[in-house]
């Protein structure tokens, strides 16, 4: 074990033995990782846009740099798992957080569709990897009593991060202009490449040990809701983060885009306060998924709430409370499906399980924001936002049928959930067994 230490591999009996998640090996470090890499793909979401839009550029150009930029992450998503199997957590950390960052200056280079897909495209692909990895390792650096609160912590980071510097990117390039912000997103990106080496390794799983060849039970079975119930719920964020501002302008021109922020930022401090709350209850219960169905049919109501004051055209500060009930479900909704696929695959595909939450939550603000765009064509905000809410709904009687027919799922071994239950049994006999016994 010694000899581990000092390589810098983390042993099992190091995770049992904390009880703090600020106290685990490496979480810090690759906390840090996580809000620099949201943070450099937050600074410049609507500043690359603009940019090429103020040098003249198209608006398909200006769409196709966000687009080229999700798909990278996307497609890269899907292979980031077995990338971490052959080169592990702080290879795949180390070069991604190059990827993300250092390309960012080409930007200067110019707004040539060439330049502004290739460096979308890269950086994409680094930002893919980070967010698979950054997931999936806080499975490794705490013991199993402490996932949840590591999780909503994890969201916390995200959340601030996002927080900070999606308004702080425009708002820079009209103060110093867009080089200085190409050159700060680069910094923040690389941020990940200096912290790695407080990354602990990770030993490699044990081929021994049970894996979903030797499960009756489909993936898909396993897999489904929690996916489901994320894609869905995203979608509306789609619709939110990219329609709600200008929604606010129509219906109130001296409230203005200003107001919009705001509501982004309530809907985004909901999100991070509840994300951390879900996984608060997921360390005294001992069971994801106790809240999901609430927090889905808030998400509901906050979705359906905008639709509902914008067909009245009633005060804009009934959306506050819109956003902060969306933004309350948004994030807890997160936080559960996240932890529902690390219990129900086994420890060995903790990394599938964080590529399948990545590409859920991706695709659905993905298809979101493409889809309800499309719609606006033929209707206007209020009924689209309607439709918005409805898809959350299904999600909602999806989880529902879960909840009711799954209570006979039958589930693997070595997973998750199997070994917390051996865990929490074990200390319940210690905690009754009787002096001198």
């Amino acid at each position: 074990m010694a000899r581990e230490r000092a390589r810098g591999v983390l042993t099992p009996e190091e995770v049992d033995a904390v009880t703090s998640p600020w106290r685990a090996r490496g979480l810090v470090a690759t906390l840090v990782a996580v809000a620099a890499a949201f943070g450099a793909w937050a600074l410049l979401l609507p500043v690359v846009p603009t940019a090429v839009l103020d040098s003249g550029g198209s608006e398909t150009l200006a769409g196709g740099s966000t687009g080229a930029f999700m798909a990278a992450t996307v497609i890269t998503q899907l292979f980031v798992p077995r990338l971490l199997r052959r080169y592990g957590y702080r290879a795949v950390i180390a070069v991604a957080s190059l990827l993300l960052g250092l390309p960012a200056l080409g930007y200067a280079l110019g707004m040539d569709p060439v330049i502004v897909l290739a460096v979308s495209v890269v950086r994409g692909i680094g930002f893919g990897a980070l967010s698979v990895a950054e997931a999936a390792i806080i499975t490794e650096l705490v013991p199993l009593r402490l996932l949840g609160r590591t999780t909503g912590i994890f969201g916390l980071s995200v959340g601030f991060s996002q927080m900070v510097a999606l308004p702080s990117g425009l708002a820079l390039a009209e103060q110093v202009g867009y080089e200085p912000v190409y050159i700060l997103a680069t910094v923040i990106g690389l941020a990940g490449l200096a912290v790695c080496l407080q990354i602990p390794e990770v030993p490699q799983a044990d081929p021994d040990m049970a894996d979903l060849t030797s499960v009756r039970v489909p993936l898909w079975r396993l897999v489904a809701v929690p996916m489901l119930a994320l894609t869905l719920v995203t979608t509306a964020y789609g619709a939110v983060t990219n329609f709600l501002p200008v929604s606010v302008r129509d219906l109130d021109p001296t409230a203005g885009a200003a107001f919009g922020g705001i509501l982004l930022a309530v809907m985004n401090f909901a999100a991070m306060i509840s994300r951390y709350y879900a996984g608060v209850v997921l360390d005294r219960r001992g069971i994801p998924g106790t809240v999901l169905i609430p927090f889905q049919v808030c998400a509901a109501i906050g979705i359906f709430t905008i639709a509902a004051v914008l067909w009245m055209e009633a005060s804009v500060w009934w959306l506050l409370l819109a956003a902060f009930l969306y933004g309350a479900g948004f994030g807890a909704v997160q936080n559960e499906s996240l932890t529902m696929l690390f219990y129900r695959l086994p420890k060995s595909k903790a990394s599938e399980a964080s590529a399948m939450w990545n590409v859920s939550f991706d695709s659905g603000t993905g298809l979101g924001s493409t889809i309800y765009g499309m719609m606006l064509a033929s209707m206007s905000m209020a009924p689209m936002f309607g439709v918005a809410g409805v898809v959350v709904s299904v999600g909602v009687a999806i989880t529902l049928a879960d909840y009711w027919l799954g209570r006979h799922r039958v589930t693997e071994v070595n997973n998750l959930a199997v070994r917390l239950r051996a865990v929490q049994t074990l200390r319940r006999n210690v905690k009754h067994k009787r002096p001198g016994r």
